[in-house]
């Protein structure tokens, strides 16, 4: 079909009409753009922000890596300062490749996972009985808790997002889930009678079942003078103070909830029914408890299954609990230490598999039954955030909204919108803040800028730095990239507020997501941009922008991180295609652009790590 000059000049256009209306429109002739579009700011902030993310990525790792991909630094065992926090050093990186980053970005990456798996395979303790032969067994911390395992798998729980055909990784994902399904006979962590996980401190070594001493968290005897200490310690003694406290670790507790996202990697290989089937079960059993408990998590279950039984019968008992709240050596104060907030990525992981909205209701009704605590001083409304022998604790101004944001964006729902805060995307996408866009760009560009410029200045050397010292120094800022390419949460580094905090470790939660084409690549192509302007629980609205004015780019578009919603047709301009798949392609001219309307039915499909050309 010839396109006229009206065509043209009028908008976007579509050729091969005559397939465009087929049921499998997602593997049809793309839908050609040939109507040029001005190159808008945001578009060329955009390839600036992958730009300086990749040129600051790459001296970041010449500085702080060796060519085996090993961190730089003290090795330590620990909650503090162990492995966890070496591999956390690039965390954002496979989101940036993802994005459309050159595939440097991956290499650098992979090379550092790969590395830090054989550095803390090989790193040994002298006292902490349980990593004498090694603080990783089988590529796997052998045994802390899941806000740091968590934070460990930040980078793997993404890495399929680019590379789901890696050997290694399609193996670690089927491995790393059977560690907390029950098929790994040295790592009895699970107990499928009683659908519990039988500690907090667990791992490829199994679950610790004893009182959790100091040395077991903090790690072998060092002299702290020397390194930069996260909770300011100044003496040994005092690290070891800071976890006199952490001893009731025996029986289940939500943060183990994180480890589902393991069993969503290996369902999302293959889609086999078990490793579905294990999530769900785990979760379900999680929510029954908290519907038992007035509608809260509990925050320790026993080996029996029963709630509160490893914690003289509390439910808010044990290691991070409700009631957790240990002395601080330095301050002499007590510090609320309660990580049940910040499990909600269980339910999110379930809701992504089924669209099942009662994994949205157990953390809803959870919210309305803290803020029925609510209580009014000098003028301003606050709940708690603790619970004890004497009740509720902890009290903070404002109600409780911990993933209240997170929650309206995977439901759509109104009633959900009005139990969350505003945020400045937010306000963008509800057509109340058009600045944010460059905004955010620039205001990630300076982000990316001062941590290159802190890198340069930066004077520690790897016998003066911790595996967390320079954590703070990695330069890749992402989240504005993913909030207007992909209309994506950025769950591991939340931006909406801190009490929203996950621990890390999140999948992609994401409205659409983009291959190139021709280099058979997750990502935009080189030279495009994309624009995500509003989204509703059955549209998206996006523009997409080729700034090359010498080649034509193909981009494949997908429904949800993993192919979760179904695009029902795409509109550009007063032309409709069907699609009734989860991508579509799209070719734009050199200079092209255009802003698309896609209906879509959301979480419908299997997610699936596979690429479009694979499936």
């Amino acid at each position: 079909m010839r396109l006229d000059r009206r065509q043209i000049l009028g908008g976007a256009s579509l050729v091969a009409l005559g397939t465009a209306f087929k049921p499998d429109a997602a593997h049809a002739a793309p839908i050609q753009v040939v109507a040029p579009m001005p190159a808008p700011t945001w578009a060329l902030l955009q390839r600036e922000l992958i730009r300086a993310n990749t040129e600051a990525c790459e001296a970041f790792y010449a500085r702080y890596f060796d060519e085996r991909g090993y961190f730089l630094c003290f090795e330590r065992w620990g909650a503090n300062d162990g492995p966890d926090d070496a591999i956390e050093n690039v965390n954002g990186w496979p989101l940036l490749h993802a994005i459309g980053a050159p595939d440097r970005i991956k290499a650098m990456y992979t090379q550092a996972w790969e590395g830090h798996l054989r550095q803390f395979t090989e790193a040994k303790t002298t006292e902490v009985e349980i990593a004498r032969e090694g603080m990783f067994f089988k590529e796997f911390n052998v045994q802390l808790d899941w806000q740091h395992h968590a934070e460990e798998m930040t980078l793997f729980n993404v890495q399929g997002l680019s590379d789901p055909d890696n050997p290694r990784f399609r193996d670690r994902a089927r491995r790393f889930a059977g560690l907390y399904m029950g098929e790994d006979p040295t790592a009895p962590n699970y107990d499928p009678q009683h659908r519990i996980i039988r500690s907090l401190m667990n791992g490829s070594k199994g679950p610790m079942l004893r009182k959790a001493t100091a040395l077991d968290w903090a790690g072998d005897p060092f002299d702290p003078t020397h390194f930069f200490m996260e909770h300011g310690e100044e003496t040994y003694e005092q690290t070891l103070q800071h976890y006199e406290e952490y001893t009731d670790v025996v029986g289940d507790h939500p943060l183990n909830m994180f480890s589902t996202t393991l069993a969503l990697n290996a369902f999302m290989l293959e889609q086999e029914p078990k490793y579905r089937d294990w999530l769900l079960t785990y979760i379900d059993a999680w929510a029954e408890r908290a519907k038992a408990n007035d509608d809260i998590l509990p925050s320790n279950v026993g080996l029996d299954g029963v709630i509160g039984s490893a914690a003289d019968g509390k439910w808010w008992g044990g290691a991070y609990g409700w009631g957790f709240s240990p002395v601080n050596p330095v301050t002499g104060k007590r510090e609320d230490r309660n990580r049940v907030p910040r499990t909600a990525m269980g339910f999110f992981n379930a809701y992504l598999l089924t669209g099942d909205d009662k994994y949205l209701q157990t953390w809803r009704a959870q919210a309305d039954r803290i803020n029925a605590q609510k209580r009014t001083v000098d003028g301003k409304v606050q709940t708690p955030t603790m619970y004890g022998d004497d009740g509720w604790y902890g009290w903070r101004d404002g109600l409780h909204l911990n993933n209240s944001l997170d929650i309206w964006w995977l439901s759509m729902k109104e009633s959900d919108r009005r139990r969350a805060p505003d945020h400045p995307w937010i306000a963008y996408l509800e057509g109340r803040n058009p600045d944010w866009v460059e905004a955010a760009l620039r205001a990630d560009l300076g982000k990316v800028a001062e941590r290159a410029k802190a890198q340069r200045e930066d004077t520690t050397t790897p016998d003066t730095r911790l595996a967390d010292g320079v954590l703070d120094v990695n330069p890749c800022s992402v989240t504005a990239l993913m909030h207007q390419t992909m209309g994506a949460l950025h769950i591991a580094r939340p931006s909406w507020a801190p009490s929203s905090a996950n621990a890390g470790g999140s999948p992609l939660f994401a409205r659409l997501r983009y291959f190139d084409a021709d280099a058979r690549r997750a990502g935009l192509p080189p030279d495009t941009a994309a624009l995500i302007d509003r989204m509703t629980a059955t549209e998206t609205g996006v523009t997409l922008i080729n700034l090359s004015q010498t080649e034509p780019r193909t981009v494949i578009i997908q429904g949800g991180g993993y192919g979760e919603h179904r695009i029902r047709d795409v509109q550009i301009g007063e032309s409709r295609r069907a699609v009734n798949a989860a991508d579509f392609s799209l070719t734009l001219a050199p200079g092209a652009g255009a802003r698309l309307v896609l209906t879509m039915d959301r979480y419908v499909n299997a997610p699936t790590l596979k690429f479009p050309w694979r499936r």
